[in-house]
């Protein structure tokens, strides 16, 4: 016997965007950049362009975070914990040397992508939307990708401090708090389905991104 749908409890935030996004992750991940990145196909000035692409996207992100930081619902998903800009420019000056900041080039898709959060990063369901697809992306599949960037290009702990937590000792606790927090934010029905059509944008700015990258470092991959 089925429950009346008003006796049915919506679905915490944290699985509608996990369910609702399965498809997009799998796309973001299936891109030729990624692919051949992660193969060790690639070479390091291709890792290190990455970097420098994520250092403009953080430092919109984590803009957005201290904006927030009076916001009472929000200033429960803004953790210290996962700050990455000093990282990235930690990586940026061991990867490109001491003068990296006139090394380092941006490409439109990635000005794009960083310009849409500054523009709306102020409200909360698309901050959450931008700092889940982002912060959880970094403590899961980032992983990997610092573990292949060591074995394929030649990377000790230098040059992957953008994917090292340190303040984060135990990782999967800390998802499952950061999970938690997402679902206390307490959207209404309508803040949640903003959430997830913006997650679903966070994905294909993404995917321009690796496009772009794409185009410059792999060697059949299509203009764009």
């Amino acid at each position: 016997m089925s429950l009346p749908a008003e006796d049915l409890a919506p679905a915490p935030l944290s699985v509608v965007l996990r369910e609702g996004t399965r498809a997009a992750h799998g796309e973001a991940n299936s891109e030729q950049f990624v692919e051949e990145l992660l193969s060790g196909a690639l070479d390091r000035a291709a890792y290190a362009d990455l970097s420098a692409q994520l250092l403009v996207v953080y430092e919109a992100l984590e803009a957005a975070s201290a904006a927030l930081a009076g916001d009472d619902r929000a200033t429960s998903l803004v953790f210290e914990e996962l700050t990455r800009v000093p990282a990235i420019e930690r990586d940026l000056a061991y990867l490109y040397g001491p003068g990296w900041r006139a090394e380092i080039r941006i490409l439109p898709a990635t000005r794009a992508y960083a310009d849409h959060v500054r523009e709306v990063g102020s409200s909360l369901p698309h901050y959450a939307a931008h700092s889940y697809t982002r912060y959880l992306g970094d403590l899961s599949g980032g992983q990997i990708v610092k573990r292949m960037m060591k074995q394929h290009y030649g990377l000790g702990e230098e040059g992957v401090a953008f994917y090292t937590f340190p303040d984060i000792p135990k990782v999967k606790v800390f998802k499952d708090a950061y999970r938690a927090a997402l679902d206390g934010l307490g959207l209404d029905e309508t803040e949640v389905a903003t959430t997830l059509d913006e997650v679903h944008l966070a994905f294909r700015l993404n995917r321009a991104v690796f496009g772009e990258l794409a185009a410059i470092h792999c060697g059949n991959a299509q203009a764009v």
